[in-house]
């Protein structure tokens, strides 16, 4: 696989997570093949109380009070809280790098932002009074207060970005990275996304738009992917963290490599606020652009970790490009669909399922889709359902794709090593 572009390698030497499967990406991992579902009841009132139909979620799997501090607990929002849970993991993931804080970045992103903060500042307003808000409230409601926060914890000053695409932030965030070592700006990024939104409102709001699974009674059968009885997705929450490097400055100091990020592609439908063109021609247009960056062709690409979020229209537009794209190739190309397993973690997602991928590609496993019981009929890709499967040697290249509310697209290309 060779490009006819000249462009900076960038590989991937750290990862970290906190999910609804586990407290880093080791216990994530192990769970995800295992095919274990992190959606549970909720343990509260809120369905009774606010009339919300849905009364279960995929929550964290390890809080963070018992991973953080007290004090860092109070001045940040949960969505903060998991990027720095993740982000330690990372670095320390690659090794604690000694890298120039001019030369080091940080682009963490958040679909929604401090909605926690947000929402409680407000109640705290109108129950109690200006004088009680925390004056720390808007440095941790900003949607930029995660990556401020990671550049503050490792002395990134050649940029905190951050990003925000809807449920293609953490993706997004990720290509930014590539893009900020390419471009000369950074030899090292700390990139990805986080989202906190297991909170009454926007549960409530998700339920509205009616994109929710309302399977109360089974809820980890709610998130079920390309099933004909698929009915909406379940909401997630967590962070996803990876560590990116130039292959120069990775080669240099001898850095564990897990894959290279070898291409990334961007577009917008600029057709419905909320709907994916039916069509799928932005999905197959950042698809193709990441694939053409990588210098690769379809017969090399043998995975696609897919967006697919459990809803009636999204999951199968996405298989429909994907066969767009590659025609017979995709024939070949094994399809896993982690939100069966980690529920929808929004801003969260794209950089989760990059780092799922990233670990498919270095271990020749594609991760299971759980609960299939009945193929949706229009399935356009080969699925792995129900167990792990082995994945080729040799040369391979395999495609994480993340869509977004407001139509945006973002394919990231994962080579081996």
């Amino acid at each position: 696989m060779t490009s006819d572009r000249t462009l900076r390698d960038v590989v991937v030497t750290g990862l970290g997570a906190t999910t609804p499967l586990g407290g880093d990406v080791p216990s994530t991992w192990d769970a995800a093949l295992a095919g274990q579902s992190g959606a549970r009841t909720l343990e509260n009132d809120w369905a009774e109380r606010y009339e919300i139909p849905v009364s279960f979620a995929a929550t964290i799997k390890v809080k963070p009070e018992e991973v953080l501090p007290r004090p860092e607990i109070k001045r940040m929002d949960p969505s903060t809280q998991y990027a720095i849970i993740a982000a330690r993991e990372a670095w320390a993931d690659a090794g604690s790098p000694e890298v120039d804080g001019d030369r080091l970045g940080a682009v963490v992103s958040s679909g929604i932002g401090g909605i926690w903060t947000t929402l409680d500042g407000w109640d705290t307003l109108r129950e109690r009074g200006a004088r009680r808000m925390l004056p720390m409230t808007v440095p941790m409601l900003m949607p930029n207060s995660p990556a401020a926060y990671v550049s503050l914890e490792f002395g990134a000053r050649a940029g905190a970005h951050a990003l925000v695409s809807a449920c293609a932030s953490g993706a997004e965030a990720i290509g930014y990275g590539v893009d900020m070592i390419r471009a000369g700006r950074a030899d090292v990024v700390v990139c990805g996304g986080t989202e906190a939104t297991i909170h009454p409102m926007p549960m409530a709001a998700f339920a509205a738009s009616r994109t929710l699974s309302l399977r109360n009674d089974d809820p980890q059968a709610a998130s079920r992917p390309y099933d004909v009885d698929r009915d909406g997705f379940v909401v997630g929450e967590g962070a996803g963290i990876v560590v990116l490097e130039s292959a120069e400055h990775a080669a240099a100091r001898g850095a564990r490599v897990y894959a290279k990020i070898a291409g990334v592609g961007l577009s917008a439908d600029a057709y419905h606020i909320t709907s994916p063109d039916p069509e799928g021609r932005g999905q197959v247009a950042a698809m193709r652009r990441a694939v053409e960056e990588a210098g690769i062709t379809g017969r090399d690409v043998v995975h696609v970790n897919a967006h697919a979020t459990s809803t009636k229209v999204g999951d199968i537009t996405e298989t429909r490009s994907i066969r767009a794209l590659l025609g017979d190739d995709a024939d070949h190309v094994l399809l896993s669909a982690t939100k069966s397993m980690t529920g929808h973690l929004l801003g969260g997602a794209g950089a989760l399922e990059t780092i799922f991928t990233v670990k498919a590609v270095s271990e020749r496993l594609a991760p299971p889709t759980i609960n299939v019981a009945n193929p949706d009929p229009e399935l356009q890709v080969p699925l792995v359902r129900d167990e792990p499967a082995k994945l080729p040697g040799g040369d391979i290249a395999a495609v994480n794709n993340s869509f977004g509310f407001g139509g945006h697209n973002v394919a990231l290309v994962v080579t081996n090593a």
